[in-house]
């Protein structure tokens, strides 16, 4: 049985000295007097390496809207600029955005990317097609539950080494020693559903954890289990046993319907479904 979507759990994964830090760390600029500012996460930059493969993982490219969460000196935000992408560099530390944007205006971006010094939880991201932070697991888990509420099916999201916890990614790899992830926002799926396949008619009940599905189908009055079940943004597949033989579906989601897609995997075509 499968729990709440955005229910939070605790998962330490990180050094003991940098923890402490992301409690207590302030940012001062002697120079301009500004007052303390305390930091959710010290800044910490990211290697050039783990950039380029965090933008390659997310697939950034020309028209696409990305939005770096805690973008530090904006590497990150400048590099997806650099691939054609708009961006959007989000930073609560008044230097780094001012380090930011000197550095946009050396690489001739400034056209494309823009740095705001704005608290992360208050920074509106429905619009983006791609997240990507470097922060730590707590705050990863403060901001899943905005992340699956409010970023539209398909969006990716690019962690630099902290996860999600028990929202497992759909991409993990290292790169020079170091976790990359990539997590692909699902289509909202839970609940009743009916399934037209030509003339059969078969009600689904759908329990549905982040991009995992499982749950009942009643076909000809015998009930029986919803297995392989996989969303990749508004893609769905899963598979039914029909007339004792399993049977593989792939559709496409669009709010309260799924259409078939002709899929690699599939083995029945032309079917439809409905909720509720």
């Amino acid at each position: 049985m499968f729990t709440d979507l955005t229910r939070i759990s605790r998962v330490a994964l990180i050094p003991a000295a940098l923890f402490a830090l992301s409690n207590v760390a302030l940012a001062q600029d002697s120079v301009s007097g500004r007052e303390p500012v305390k930091l959710d996460v010290p800044f910490v930059p990211t290697p050039e390496s783990v950039v380029q493969r965090m933008l390659e993982l997310g697939n950034v490219k020309s028209g696409d809207y990305v939005i770096d969460l805690g973008s530090g000196d904006g590497r990150i935000a400048i590099a997806a600029a650099k691939r054609g992408a708009r961006a959007l560099g989000v930073d609560i530390d008044p230097r780094r955005i001012e380090e930011a944007n000197a550095n946009a205006a050396k690489a001739g971006v400034t056209d494309r990317v823009t740095f705001r010094r704005e608290n992360l939880f208050e920074t509106p991201i429905k619009d983006a097609n791609v997240i990507t932070m470097y922060l730590l697991t707590s705050v990863n888990h403060q901001l899943r539950p905005r992340l699956l509420e409010e970023l539209r099916p398909g969006t990716r999201i690019v962690s630099h080494a902290f996860s999600m916890g028990e929202w497992e990614p759909d991409v993990h790899e290292k790169v020079d020693n170091r976790d990359v992830y990539l997590w692909i926002i699902p289509a909202k799926v839970g609940g009743r559903w009916t399934l037209k396949d030509g003339e059969q008619a078969i009600a689904l009940d759908v329990e549905q954890e982040f991009q995992a599905i499982e749950g009942k189908a009643t076909v000809n009055g015998r009930t029986v289990p919803i297995t392989n079940g996989k969303l990749n943004g508004d893609e769905i597949v899963f598979t039914l046993e029909i007339a004792g033989k399993p049977e593989t579906y792939q559709g496409k989601v669009s709010g309260g319907k799924i259409e078939a897609v002709a899929g690699p995997v599939a083995t029945k075509r032309g079917w439809s479904a409905t909720k509720g």
